[in-house]
């Protein structure tokens, strides 16, 4: 449905040369400093590494919206992929303010939609629903965040070559019976038909994915009805008898290592989300966002490796907000931590975090081999301004320095990807 010609800014992306780099943007959305230093506690110990610490490039993050403080997903997913200062409530629709490339229609273009016109492989990845924002906004404008049937169509209709996530129920008719569930599309159309009929390859789950041969060009992968996680407090998972994620589905880092393995070779650009750090940050569930960093981490790694293969590669990084305002309170073997522990909250009310079964968690040896107990504090179960950063590694990484704006993820990348500084 977009563009049916290329515009004269693509024809000159084509004319340029395209040897920059190719570009990997992860967003583990809603994961601040603080929720990277606890996952390190509890996975490296306070004096390890993640793989997250390996970026080497690092500069501190602005989120703020055009007309708020603390960014939405939706919003915050706006700045990264057209270069402004998007509205809260702005689904890639604002990219018509920004005074961006256009195409032949006259509709201005995400960066996702200039690497395509620009002939580049392209990729979104995200552990949430193929409607979630942090992905989808590269390739869809909607008036509102809840036009999930319009999403999920301008996102199989983009041309992504690669279309990892969630969100069946937005695929299929409504009542009509998935792999995953029922759908809920009440416009009768089935985008999993529509999807084959332009040539994609879909897979439901993690054995269907690790099985796509090397050399398919076109892969869409539906991994759940809606996320695939749980995302409820721990008292519902564990009364639901549900896991933090479905066993089924594959990580983000198993998404992305076939992704590389599909796109290698060519010059691409790939946004991949954990969301799981942020909707389980919104209902404070403590457990579930260290698994979903742990998951983030591992992409990383799969990334850092494929960097030192393929060294023309750019990887940046960045949340646009904390979900829960998480942060770690560390404790002693003291009965004022102890009355702390068995009172579930600080002195001023705020709500503790804890591993299985109510207990702190303990945190992996230290380099003298001790072990810490700690708690995660929560201030909220809305999103909060706290602290982010942006961090790189890569052809270019450099560029990620002292203060980098959520606009400016845009430009860096696109410096990266088209080499035009």
């Amino acid at each position: 449905m977009r563009h049916l010609f290329v515009s004269f800014f693509a024809f000159s992306l084509l004319l340029s040369p395209l040897q920059a780099a190719s570009v990997i943007f992860i967003h583990p959305d809603g994961a601040g400093v603080a929720a990277w230093q606890a996952g390190r506690f509890l996975f490296a110990g306070p004096d390890g590494t993640l793989n997250w610490d390996k970026l080497p490039h690092v500069g501190i993050y602005r989120g703020h919206m055009e007309d708020c403080l603390t960014a939405s997903s939706n919003g915050g997913a706006t700045a990264h992929a057209y270069g402004i200062k998007a509205a809260v409530a702005g689904f890639g629709s604002d990219g018509v303010k920004a005074g961006r490339p256009t195409a032949a229609s006259g509709k201005e273009m995400s960066l996702m939609h200039e690497a395509l016109e620009g002939g580049l492989r392209t990729a979104l990845i995200n552990s949430g629903s193929i409607i979630e924002p942090g992905t989808a906004a590269f390739v869809a404008s909607v008036a509102k965040r809840s036009e999930n049937e319009e999403i999920a169509l301008q996102v199989i209709e983009s041309g992504v070559d690669v279309i990892l996530s969630g969100g069946e129920q937005w695929l299929l008719p409504e009542g009509v019976e998935g792999r995953h569930g029922k759908g809920l599309r009440k416009d009768g159309r089935d985008l999993i038909a529509l999807a084959k009929e332009k040539g994609y390859t879909v897979v439901f789950n993690r054995g269907e994915l690790l099985a796509v041969p090397a050399g398919t060009r076109k892969l869409l992968g539906v991994f759940a009805a809606a996320h695939t996680f749980n995302d409820m407090t721990p008292a519902d998972l564990e009364k639901a008898g549900l896991p933090t994620f479905s066993e089924s589905a594959p990580t983000i880092a198993e998404m992305t290592a076939k992704t590389l393995e599909l796109l290698s070779g060519s010059h691409f650009f790939a946004v991949i989300e954990e969301e799981g750090t942020d909707n389980f940050g919104n209902f404070n569930n403590a457990r579930g966002v260290f698994d979903a960093l742990k998951r983030a981490d591992d992409a990383f790694g799969v990334v850092l490796d494929y960097i030192a293969k393929e060294p023309d590669t750019f990887l940046i990084t960045a949340a646009d907000s904390v979900a829960g305002n998480f942060d770690v309170i560390g404790l002693t073997a003291s009965p004022k931590a102890a009355a702390l522990v068995a009172s579930g909250r600080d002195e001023n009310g705020a709500p503790f975090g804890f591993d299985a079964g109510g207990a702190p968690f303990v945190a992996a040896p230290d380099k003298a081999g001790k072990r810490h107990a700690f708690v995660v504090s929560w201030g909220t179960k809305h999103d909060s301004s706290g602290g982010i950063v942006a961090r790189a590694a890569g052809k270019g990484a450099e560029a990620v320095a002292g203060t980098v704006d959520n606009s400016r993820i845009y430009s860096l990348m696109r410096e990266a990807l088209f080499d035009k500084k």
